[in-house]
């Protein structure tokens, strides 16, 4: 008998796993989103490294348009000033099929949803009740539906509400006192950058990141700025801190703003029930220093689906153990960035410069830093 699962949120992580099932195998499946429509937020730029594309690729992701993505040629690593400090070329890591890309997140969303739109996604859901019923989950909605399913895949984010239902111990995202500002470019003529790759602009108690999302070249601006405390009325202050480093970067904070607190998942907590399942940022919220939100989301839920697909023994335990592995390595890498791109004294940013130009040209230690990430 086919085995039926419940994926509840309609984020990367979700709208992976439903495309893989629906392309990939027999299960029945539905997925439920708590929200009425889809978020397509157009000033979103996400990265994506080649392993990443290459599971991809398994749903058809080499045949999206390719005006709408961009394969930057590296990293220029910068100071404040827009002085160089190294680079790093990211064509290494790339195969013929699977290039280290970068998008709007919306770009990829609609890729996703349009197999499993309309037979497979239900909008406005959210869980009332679960409980158990002749071994089956049976999940109660507000809106008085109903699903008895097999399984039930957590894909709703780092402030996961299935975790709610399902688990006694707490596992609460934690505030990194940081928050980051995005927008799209208006102009990139004062700022004077490389558009064919991402330049990284690293400042006192702050770092700046810019790339191109498709091939006319759109600049997403992401910056990440220390402070104690998330006041959506006083991010003009915070930008001044990052203007008084450097006038010519005004011109970058023109555009539409958004602005949110960054927050990570404190521990990796296994599910306490072998029928639920947890993937992307539900599993573990991760810092944005790696630029690996989104990989993670569809690496998550390539790796469930594996095992369920090869029907493997033990698939509870096994699941967890290959993810928190995982999650753990990337997680290790990301705070270490955070720390490193923030330093605010300039001695200690002279020394990190300094170890930055030296371990750019080892190749084993790309290799161990990055490649491990991007081409596992």
């Amino acid at each position: 008998m086919k085995k039926k699962l419940a994926i509840i949120g309609a984020g990367i992580a979700g709208l992976t796993l439903a495309n893989l099932i629906k392309k990939n195998s027999d299960f029945e499946f539905m997925l439920y989103e708590k929200q009425e429509s889809l978020s397509l937020d157009e000033g979103y730029g996400i990265q994506l490294s080649p392993n990443c594309i290459k599971l991809l690729n398994l749903i058809g992701f080499g045949k999206i348009n390719n005006d709408e993505i961009f394969h930057p040629k590296g990293v220029d690593f910068l100071n404040i000033k827009n002085k160089k400090i190294c680079d790093l070329d990211l064509t290494q890591f790339n195969t013929k099929e699977c290039k280290y890309t970068t998008l709007h997140r919306s770009t990829l969303i609609e890729f996703l949803k349009d197999d499993v739109y309309t037979q497979h996604l239900r909008f406005g859901k959210k869980i009332k009740e679960v409980s158990e019923l002749k071994g089956k989950v049976l999940i109660k909605f507000d809106d008085n539906t109903n699903d008895l399913v097999d399984l039930v895949v957590g894909a709703d984010g780092i402030f996961s509400n299935t975790r709610s239902f399902f688990e006694k111990k707490k596992n609460e995202p934690k505030f990194k006192k940081a928050i980051a500002i995005r927008t799209i470019l208006k102009s990139k003529s004062e700022i004077n950058i490389d558009d064919e790759k991402i330049s990284l602009m690293l400042g006192k108690n702050c770092h700046l990141v810019f790339y191109p999302v498709n091939k006319d070249k759109e600049i997403n601006l992401v910056c990440i700025i220390r402070d104690k405390k998330y006041e959506p009325e006083n991010v003009k202050s915070l930008i001044e801190k990052v203007v008084s480093q450097n006038s010519n970067l005004e011109t970058a904070f023109k555009g539409d703003l958004k602005s949110w607190p960054l927050y990570f998942t404190p521990k990796i907590i296994p599910s306490t029930n072998n029928k639920v399942f947890y993937i992307g940022d539900a599993f573990n919220g991760f810092l944005p220093t790696l630029a690996q939100g989104a990989g993670q989301s569809i690496e998550s839920a390539y790796e469930f689906f594996n095992l369920i697909k090869n029907d493997k023994t033990d698939i509870h335990n096994t699941y967890f153990k290959e993810r928190s592995k995982r999650a753990k390595l990337v997680r290790k890498r990301a705070n270490l960035n955070f720390v490193a791109f923030h330093f605010s004294s300039s001695i200690m940013q002279a020394i990190r410069n300094f170890f930055m130009k030296f371990l750019v040209k080892r190749k084993s230690f790309i290799s161990s830093y990055l490649g491990t990430i991007y081409r596992n």
